[in-house]
């Protein structure tokens, strides 16, 4: 019988992400494209900012490990891995405190993933070092679909992560946390309601996306205050901010009153609506 096949292509990622840190960054710190990261190395990645100052150098991506609360960085390189990538890599971890280092590269030479598996041998076992070649791939003309492909880790990744997620391992107040988040998913799944869920982790937030790369929507509890929030979360944009601030009279009249937060001393402002509620 004949079937009608597609032909498999990878795609140059210049091709898609023209720059690194205006396209590709951008790109990834999307709560939905750090969620196939997350999938691809076994842990939540929870974003805190882009072009994040170091000193007198910015990491690409500041973030941390869900539930955990590991701090992680994230450099991305749409070229071959070099020496000075790597030397930023050694900084920002150093200067952040960061547990889980992750380089984002389009090919990793040889001596670089020596380097890399010699950090991951050699350094604290609470230190872990990834390179991760970054492709994408089409099938004929569809839309090109990312890839991930490990190329070192940490030994023994996989049963670390395991005891580090264990539930009994847990504060009374983060199972409070874990469990309301895994009924809201169950909620959310059970009435069909259209919010791409994601895994249920004990924090006091969760994050949603709405398709824009200036700002989400986050989720969060307070159980010593007895608080249940919703807010638009904005990031380093306050023109972003007051594109909503210009029509504030409008979105008053549509969700009543609302705490708006520009923040201009921090990185994100926030538009938040808050209620009484015990988790």
């Amino acid at each position: 019988m004949k079937r009608n096949l597609g032909k498999l292509k990878q795609i140059d990622l210049r091709q898609i992400w023209r720059h690194e840190a205006l396209d590709f960054t951008q790109w990834l710190a999307l709560p939905e494209n750090l969620d196939l990261l997350s999938e691809e190395i076994e842990i939540e990645i929870i974003p805190i900012d882009t072009e994040y100052n170091v000193g007198r150098f910015s990491v690409d991506i500041f973030a941390e490990e869900g539930g955990i609360g590991r701090k992680i960085i994230i450099e991305n390189q749409l070229e071959k891995t070099d020496h000075d990538h790597l030397g930023k890599l050694i900084t920002y971890a150093s200067g952040l405190e960061a547990e889980i280092i992750i380089w984002i590269v389009k090919e990793v030479l040889e001596e670089h993933q020596q380097a890399i598996d010699w950090l991951n041998e050699n350094t604290d076992e609470s230190i872990n070092f990834f390179a991760i070649r970054m492709e994408a791939w089409q099938i004929d003309n569809s839309a090109p679909a990312p890839k991930f492909h490990i190329i070192s880790q940490p030994n023994n990744w996989s049963k670390s992560v395991k005891q580090a997620t264990n539930k009994t391992s847990l504060t009374h107040t983060k199972r409070l946390q874990l469990e309301f988040w895994e009924g809201f998913n169950t909620y959310i799944e059970s009435n069909g309601i259209n919010i791409r869920t994601r895994k249920a982790s004990p924090r006091h937030w969760y994050d949603i996306s709405i398709g824009r790369s200036d700002c989400h929507v986050a989720l969060t509890v307070n159980s010593q205050k007895n608080e249940i929030g919703c807010e638009l979360y904005i990031p380093d944009s306050y023109e972003t901010y007051h594109s909503f601030t210009d029509k504030s009279i409008e979105i008053k009249s549509d969700l009543g009153q609302l705490k708006w937060m520009e923040l201009p001393n921090k990185k994100a402002s926030r538009i938040k609506k808050i209620t009484n509620g015990d988790i």
